[in-house]
């Protein structure tokens, strides 16, 4: 799943990648991030939850769901809402989320912001090209996922295998948050069954190492398949 901004075709490479190696793979361009035209007015967080929930029923057996950035949002949401139907959880450079990403935000939609207002974190180290990438294909995001938080009623999504890559920060700094008590990685402090990989790059992995992500959640599903 893509996260703010982004739709299907921004994991395109990794989706050859794992199709090339025989895994079953369907991305998603959630609602409202079709084109800059789109309505994104009436788009709720539950729309793109319920896009998830479908596309994990259509697969017709456990799924490894890769959410991405924002997307853990919904993402972590459908592992409450179906945890038997996910095999495992594959958090790309984010983490599940309790809350919402700003409760504040009160537009229709949330552009990307300008360059000098992102985390130096995230472009740390990105090229030319792929910051030009991302300032042309962004979509707005509908501003009810942003200020929306997940409802989360299910513990057995604490059971959930959850696999953290880690790119823009390291895995002993991820693991340092959780273990600061910082509120904002208190879903990840929940999981009972955690694995960091770290895979140094900027905070869009799909299109700087997309090969060696591809390698990674295919991993994850070859084990997964093998329980």
């Amino acid at each position: 799943m893509p996260g703010f901004w982004l739709g299907s075709w921004a994991w395109d490479e990794v989706t050859e990648a794992l199709r090339s190696e025989g895994h079953n793979v369907t991305a998603l361009t959630l609602p409202g991030l079709e084109s800059a035209d789109a309505d994104r007015s009436n788009v709720k967080l539950s729309d793109h939850v319920d896009a998830i929930c479908d596309a994990v029923r259509a697969a017709g057996e456990p799924v490894v769901l890769a959410v991405h950035s924002g997307a853990a949002v919904p993402g972590y949401e459908v592992s409450d809402r179906m945890p038997e139907q996910i095999a495992a959880m594959v958090y790309v450079d984010t983490f599940p989320l309790k809350g919402a990403i700003n409760s504040n935000f009160d537009g229709i939609e949330m552009s990307l912001p300008p360059w000098e207002e992102l985390d130096e974190t995230d472009i740390r180290g990105m090229s030319d090209e792929h910051r030009n990438l991302l300032k042309e294909r962004a979509i707005p995001e509908p501003g009810d996922p942003v200020r929306q938080a997940p409802e989360l009623v299910n513990d057995n999504r604490l059971d959930v295998p959850s696999i953290v890559i880690c790119t823009s920060h390291t895995s002993d700094e991820m693991k340092a948050f959780v273990k600061g008590g910082h509120e904002w990685f208190s879903g990840l402090a929940e999981l009972r069954d955690v694995t960091y990989i770290d895979l140094p790059t900027h905070h869009w992995p799909m299109w700087s190492r997309p090969k060696e992500l591809a390698s990674v959640i295919g991993d994850v599903a070859r084990h997964s398949s093998a329980d």
